[in-house]
């Protein structure tokens, strides 16, 4: 019997990654990853101002390479592949026009900000959240963020657009429609050209654009329309209907089978977001928190409809019926940073450093580049080291993990980072030691709150580069939640987990539990909580809360 064989195509942060599986047992026989290279630049994008964008064309010429790069790199015969499934970022839309194109490919808007996918990170819209929040609260209606854990984002769908076309009036008359990131990748690869045709992603729409089946789909126009006329009129270019990633949104089209070197046979499934894919790709089960551990976190459990009856989690990132594995319900929680905070830290000490490396001249051109190279490659690492070789004991500094503003629990992207406890003895690595306390203590947060709300939590699973690459920040977890932390095996949980719902879409296998049992890759470490740090970390914990408290508070 012949082989069959997945596609999984995972979208994040800095690049995109594609794996091809067997989907018989799992095993990964190629990858291959693509850098954005006008986001690596910085096009588009102004840190000062929390803007974060990326131009389409980096995606699809990442597509492009990756899946090519996996047939090549395989030798398999390219009719043995069945299907492919897309996981992005989220909630990371763009506005497109009614070809199901974006605006960014328009000649008129080819260096428009406002014209690319707004990326999920980018917080300039926290003043449009705050006024749905409002609005949500007192128009004397239905609340239509209590799914959504009652507070909504700046980091999602509504408050993105609304903030971009209050800004952009050329954007706002040439959007025809908005599509998530997952979902315009879908339909690029199916040759979708009608926006309203789309199977749209019950993940992205659940989570972050106030879907839900108990009021009808998408808010009502009465809503929508009480911040701007456009995002009533826009509803009726969006959705009703949402789907999960174990079904069907069309075949290959002929234009990237061509492309591809594929067959227009190939089954492309409805798209989903990467931490959710990611979970599938971990091996999620009921009571078990998987963590998605990269740029940021997300936090991924799933309930029995029984279990979570009608109960309504506080602050958390949604709660969201087949989000995740179909039949159960999916609930997402995070931090909006997470290597992130690491990396700022890094990039603090260098970038003077590389400035005058780069004005030297006493360095050749060659030697300006490896030593950038070197420095930018090593630092993370000594600094991992120094940290690792200072006693938990002498942790005496305390962080907030706020630098990106605070995700989950009860989302507020306004919160600024904070140090204290600073004196002339506070180094770069106990700095770096308490940044990484910090981000640990953020999702002990988290813990805590899915706790408080009556949710079940036995075992905790990590996955993503921070997972499989920092002892010091694992370890530094497993002491901080008091609990034992599994890691997959997996280098790339969130496109394995794309490949496994592309496995049920093309009816290799029967359901989602299903492919996790056949495809699953397992656990490859544990880190099991070290008890005198435990009883250390439990009262640097209570610090970072009551410093939380003064900061949030002023």
């Amino acid at each position: 019997m012949s082989k069959e064989y997945v596609i999984g195509l995972d979208y994040g942060t800095d690049s995109v990654r594609a794996v091809l599986v067997d989907s018989a047992d799992g095993s990964t026989l190629a990858s291959e990853v693509y850098w954005y290279p006008r986001w690596k630049a910085g096009k588009y994008c102004d840190p000062v101002i929390n803007r974060f964008r990326q131009h389409p064309s980096d995606h699809l010429e990442g597509l492009e390479m990756t899946i090519k790069g996996v047939i090549a790199q395989s030798e398999i015969e390219p009719s043995q592949v069945k299907a492919i499934c897309v996981d992005t970022t989220g909630s990371s839309p763009m506005a497109v026009d009614n070809k199901a194109q974006s605006l960014a490919f328009h000649p008129d808007f080819k260096d428009n900000p406002n014209a690319m996918m707004v990326l999920w990170k980018d917080h300039t819209s926290i003043a449009e959240a705050d006024e749905i929040n409002h609005v949500a609260r007192t128009w004397g209606g239905e609340d239509f963020t209590k799914y959504e854990g009652g507070i909504y984002s700046s980091e999602w769908f509504w408050a993105k657009i609304l903030h971009i076309i209050r800004q952009d009036d050329k954007i706002k008359k040439s959007a025809f429609s908005w599509m998530e990131h997952c979902d315009f990748i879908t339909a690029q690869l199916i040759g979708c050209t009608d926006p309203l045709a789309l199977k749209r992603s019950r993940c992205a729409a659940g989570h972050k654009a106030l879907w839900h089946e108990s009021w009808g789909g998408l808010p009502p126009k009465e809503f929508l329309g009480k911040f701007d006329p456009y995002l009533a009129d826009l509803k009726d270019r969006l959705y009703s209907e949402t789907y999960t990633s174990d079904e069907v949104a069309g075949k290959l089209s002929e234009e990237w089978a061509d492309k591809l070197g594929l067959s227009t046979a190939v089954v492309v499934a409805v798209g989903t977001f990467d931490a959710h894919a990611g979970a599938v790709g971990g091996e999620i089960t009921e009571n078990t928190l998987v963590k998605v551990m990269g740029t940021s976190t997300c936090d991924v459990m799933v309930a029995s409809k029984e279990t979570i009856g009608a109960k309504l989690v506080k602050g958390i990132c949604g709660q969201v019926d087949g989000s995740v594995i179909p039949g159960t319900i999916g609930l997402e929680a995070g931090q909006s940073g997470f290597g992130d905070v690491l990396a700022w830290f890094k990039n603090l000490i260098l970038k003077p450093s590389i400035a005058m490396i780069k004005e030297s001249k006493t360095l050749d051109a060659t030697q300006k580049s490896q030593l950038i190279a070197e420095l930018e490659e090593q630092l993370l690492t000594r600094l991992s080291d120094e940290a690792l070789a200072i006693p938990v004991a002498e942790s005496k500094l305390v962080a907030l993990d706020w630098i990106n503003g605070r995700r989950t629990p009860d989302a507020n992207q306004s919160l600024k980072g904070a140090i204290r406890n600073l004196n002339m003895g506070s180094d770069a690595a106990r700095i770096f030691k308490s940044l990484v306390e910090a981000i640990c203590f953020g999702s002990k947060r988290i813990v805590d709150r899915f706790r408080e709300e009556g949710v079940q939590l036995d075992a905790v699973i990590g996955l993503g580069g921070v997972a499989k690459k920092s002892t010091l920040v694992m370890q530094t977890m497993a002491d901080v939640l008091d609990m034992p932390i599994k890691v997959a095996t997996s280098d790339q949980a969130p496109a394995l987990g794309a490949a496994m719902y592309a496995a049920v879409a093309a009816g290799i296998h029967e359901d989602t539990q299903k492919a996790i049992q056949a495809m699953g890759s397992g656990f490859d470490k544990t880190y099991h909580p070290i008890a005198e740090n435990v009883t250390i970390y439990e009262k640097l914990y209570a610090e970072y809360m009551e410093f939380g408290k003064d900061i949030e508070g002023n």
